[in-house]
Formats: structure tokens, C-alpha cells, sequence
């Protein structure tokens, strides 16, 4: 299974369909079933803003009972696509699409950066433990649970 690792709060509000996208500085030309872990780092100053707060506590976390270290969900990886403007309160991407509202809110849309376009955003039942990696990484169970 491929998997990216996001810091939280960003994996949660995330996975949980607060934002239908993910935001990265770069493009992958994977397509396909990406698992979505959380890495140890909480953001607590984000997680101290208000929007974020409200955001948190309508799905029953805080900052301090955030999953960490763990594959919390599922996605489908549909496309990679660059921001071409910037506007402060909303983003074009270079399809035409415009971005705003949460979707900007909780995503880095900085010119020349990459919007990563997703569907059938799933919750796991039961989270899996894993030590994350940057960018997408292979999730081996044997290897996560093997001494080192």
C-alpha cells in the first residue's frame, strides 16, 4: 500500500472531508489508492486557531487526543494539478478550477504548487501503526513491526 504522511491536524480535518484536497510543494504522476498517516508532529499553534478549533470539535478532537503515528484513512489519488494564481481568500488552479472557502483555508496554495485531486476520502475502522517516511512511502507491515 502507498502512503503520504501529513502532520496533524492537516491529516484529520483531511481524511475527514473538511478539504477535498491535499496541497504539496510537489507532483507525483502516481495515481491510485494512497493511505493517509499522521505523522508523531501535532501543529498546536494551528490547532489553536479558532476555524481550526471548530473544525476539530465537530468531529470530538482537540490537540490533544489527536491519532499520531498511525494510517488513519484511505483515498484514490486522481491527479496532480499546479496553482496558477494566488489571490489571498481564493486560488485558480491551471485547469480553470477555482479554490476557495476551506479548501483554501487549509491548504498552501503558493504559486507553482500542487493541488492533489482525490476521491472516495475513507476513515479506517481500527488505525495502523507506522512509522512515516517522507514522500509517498510503502507500508510493509512486517517491516513496521520488526525490531531495529
Amino acid at each position: 500500500m502507498k502512503v503520504l504522511s501529513m502532520i496533524q491536524p492537516w491529516a484529520s480535518l483531511f481524511v475527514l472531508g473538511e478539504t477535498q484536497y491535499e496541497t504539496r510543494t510537489w507532483k507525483t504522476n502516481y495515481r491510485g489508492t494512497l493511505a493517509i498517516h499522521t505523522s508523531k508532529k501535532v501543529d498546536r499553534d494551528s490547532c489553536s486557531h479558532p476555524n481550526i478549533l471548530e473544525l476539530l470539535a465537530k468531529h470530538g478532537y482537540t490537540a490533544s487526543n489527536l491519532p499520531t503515528g498511525v494510517i488513519i484513512g484511505t483515498c484514490i489519488l486522481k491527479n496532480c494539478i499546479k496553482v496558477a494564481e494566488n489571490h489571498n481568500t481564493w486560488a485558480l488552479l491551471e485547469d480553470g478550477r477555482l479554490v476557495e472557502g476551506n479548501d483554501f483555508f487549509l491548504g498552501d496554495y503558493r504559486v507553482g504548487g500542487y493541488v492533489w485531486e482525490v476521491e472516495n476520502k475513507k476513515l479506517l475502522e481500527e488505525f495502523l501503526p507506522a512509522k512515516g517516511q517522507l514522500g509517498i512511502w510503502k507500508y510493509n507491515e512486517d517491516s513496521q513491526n520488526s525490531p531495529k
